[in-house]
């Protein structure tokens, strides 16, 4: 028996692949967002971590 013949015995299994877009939406609008609001001196200073150099 296949994999899917399980998935199709679950009843309001269909739901699930709608859950998991609207998460991942939500993420990547709440990402997107905070880039967008971010402070532009943090992202400077942030940027900048890796060649900074601390004796």
């Amino acid at each position: 028996m296949k994999f899917i013949n399980y998935l199709e015995s679950i009843s309001g299994v269909s739901i699930y692949p709608l859950i998991s877009l609207i998460m991942f939406f939500v993420f990547f609008a709440a990402v997107a967002f905070y880039v967008i609001k971010a402070d532009k001196k943090y992202i400077e200073r942030a940027k900048n971590i890796p060649l900074e150099k601390e004796i």
